[in-house]
């Protein structure tokens, strides 16, 4: 499988990303990064390699400029910045339904630290578009009275040690209107660091889209 270097038109800048498209693909997985991480999260690529041997698509693409990312490093102001965030995620799930490849496909959202935000901000946009929002390590509550907006089914992967986003993760959790799961990960942390952690993640994410995939009304 190829990866394709793609460059997303937002808010009158471009956002570079990694396109990998398989053959015979049913969905794509698009990636939202937060609090400071890129396209380049070495946690996101694992999780993105097991998904496209399931015969998933997937983007990683950042959600901030070069210019804004310098900038970020030093003050730390678009990490946060849910709106913006969420605004740039919405202009790569539009782009995404221009592309020969991925305009028919479904779409996952997948959110990481701040992006699960983002990305429920997304769906929340987009109901006909997304097929659901997974959440790792994520950020959910940050995501405020959207929650209850989103019609997608969600899941929350969370590390059994992460305790405070555990319980940001479980109030978020009780706000939505729809399907959603927190998945606790045993003796994890919240970068999934531990021994076979990280494999656990991506397991139960694959397990959730081959559900929600095979819930998902015939196109």
């Amino acid at each position: 499988m190829n990866t394709e270097t793609v460059v997303v038109p937002a808010d009158g800048g471009v956002l570079p990303g990694d396109l990998v498209v398989p053959e015979s693909a049913r969905a794509v997985v698009l990636f939202a990064h937060g609090s400071g991480s890129s396209r380049h999260s070495p946690r996101n690529r694992a999780v993105a390699a097991t998904l496209r041997e399931a015969g998933l698509g997937t983007l990683l693409i950042d959600l901030l400029t070069e210019e804004e990312e310098r900038r970020d490093v030093v003050t730390a102001e678009h990490r946060f910045d849910i709106p913006l965030l969420g605004r740039r995620l919405v202009a790569a799930l539009e782009w995404l339904g221009t592309q020969p490849r991925t305009r028919d496909l479904p779409v996952v959202l997948f959110g990481a630290s701040t992006g699960a935000a983002a990305a429920l901000r997304a769906a929340a946009e987009h109901p006909d578009r997304v097929l659901t929002v997974v959440s790792r390590g994520g950020r959910p509550d940050l995501a405020g009275d959207v929650l209850p907006a989103v019609r997608a089914p969600v899941l929350l992967v969370v590390g059994g040690l992460d305790h405070e986003v555990l319980r940001l993760n479980e109030e978020a959790a009780r706000h939505l209107r729809v399907a959603g799961r927190v998945h606790v990960i045993p003796g994890a942390t919240h970068l999934f660091e531990e021994p076979g952690a990280l494999e656990q993640v991506a397991e139960t994410v694959r397990e959730w889209c081959k559900e929600c995939l095979g819930a998902a009304p015939a196109p």
